[in-house]
């Protein structure tokens, strides 16, 4: 099975520098490893459900605002009934509902996630993700003991 959220062990991709997005014709490229990054999570929510042409041509739309060696946030939307189908990811992760109602599933247990709720699974965990209405998300990961040699 692939892991969806890979190590930060894998290659980085060398078109732009270390830390930033390359940008897109609908998001400006950004800072994603700083000492400091705040975020409007509402106007970031806005921006992936309604403004976006990746949002309006298909069942989800992601934007990650935090890259670091050991760290990831990831904010994700999901149109109802949409689904991440069983994945796993090689850090620890925590999946907190910001808008609409989301069901977490593993092998044993199913998680309802409405608004304000928020799960945290074990490294390698397969699982699954529904939308039971338009929701978003924020997916965090943290690789424990993980060091990027090039920030020494």
């Amino acid at each position: 099975m692939a892991t969806d959220y890979p190590s930060p062990l894998h290659p980085r991709s060398k078109s732009h520098p270390p830390g930033e997005t390359t940008g897109t014709s609908e998001r400006p490229p950004q800072r994603m490893d700083s000492p400091v990054l705040a975020f409007d999570l509402a106007r970031e929510v806005t921006q992936l459900l309604h403004e976006e042409v990746g949002w309006h041509q298909g069942d989800r739309n992601a934007k990650t605002l935090v890259k670091e060696p050991d760290f990831r946030v990831v904010l994700i939307a999901l149109r109802a009934g949409g689904r991440m189908e069983e994945h796993r990811a090689a850090g620890r992760i925590s999946v907190q509902t910001l808008v609409g109602h989301v069901r977490l599933q593993t092998a044993g247990t199913n998680v309802d996630l409405p608004v304000g709720r928020l799960v945290s699974l074990e490294r390698d965990v397969p699982h699954t993700v529904e939308a039971l209405e338009e929701s978003a998300f924020l997916l965090t990961i943290a690789w424990l003991g993980v060091h990027d040699d090039t920030t020494d």
